[in-house]
């Protein structure tokens, strides 16, 4: 029964980051896990309440902007420093982002999930809008229904664990350092190496998709604008 490192990487969006840290502090499970908030250059002000809730709810905090001078998105860093944690640790790591509000049994049922099937590479939980109908980045698997189905396609790391045993196989100093997202990747490098990948529409999560990042919701909003904006400043490489 391997014990869990779950992160939570933040940039801004305090508010829905207060809730993601409510929901997984309170979850219920008999698994030992640490937690982690990884700041990627929030505000001056929002890095003092994130050292403030931090602190009070004993959870840990790394400040990007002590580590490297390098501007956020920082996604790479954070999961190359996660993913050492957790081989040291001989801990699976769940990615819980900051706009993901999570139920109380999601983290047992990921764990244990990732312990009973052999094999098995991430976990992506399903994600839902409030009125519980699945959402971005989900809408391909919308039909699926409330059941567990192994997947060829990627998983989002809105609410994702992936397996000790997967990131012992593959090194995320071999990603690539010019784009700034990877789910993509790493979901399609675990199929590559042999792993099974499974989404869990029995899972569901509450995901208020880009809080952190609203520039983002010119996909929907005017994606003309979103994709100039993609191609002349190099914006959301995945």
């Amino acid at each position: 029964m391997k014990s869990i490192h779950i992160i939570t990487p933040v940039k801004d969006s305090i508010n829905t980051t207060l809730q993601t840290i409510e929901a997984v502090v309170n979850s219920t499970t008999d698994r030992k896990f640490e937690y982690t908030i990884y700041n990627d250059f929030s505000t001056a002000e929002n890095r003092l309440l994130l050292e403030e809730i931090t602190s009070s709810k004993k959870i840990g905090l790394v400040n990007m902007e002590t580590i490297t001078e390098h501007p956020s998105p920082n996604y790479l860093l954070i999961l190359q420093m996660a993913q050492q944690r957790a081989i040291q640790e001989n801990a699976h790591l769940i990615i819980i982002e900051s706009d993901v509000i999570v139920n109380n049994n999601t983290i047992q049922e990921l764990a244990e999930m990732a312990d009973r099937m052999p094999n098995c590479g991430l976990l992506g939980a399903i994600t839902v809008d409030y009125d519980n109908n699945v959402n971005f980045p989900y809408l391909y698997a919308k039909n699926i229904g409330r059941v567990m189905l192994p997947t060829r396609k990627r998983l989002s790391f809105c609410c994702t664990l992936i397996t000790n045993a997967f990131l012992k196989s593959y090194n995320f100093n071999n990603l690539d350092n010019k784009k700034a997202w990877f789910d993509v990747h790493i979901s399609h490098k675990a199929i590559e190496l042999g792993f099974t990948n499974f989404i869990m529409g029995h899972l569901p999560v509450l995901h208020q998709p880009h809080s952190s990042r609203p520039w983002k919701q010119l996909k929907y909003q005017n994606p003309v604008k979103y994709y100039w904006l993609k191609a002349t400043k190099g914006l959301d490489k995945i």
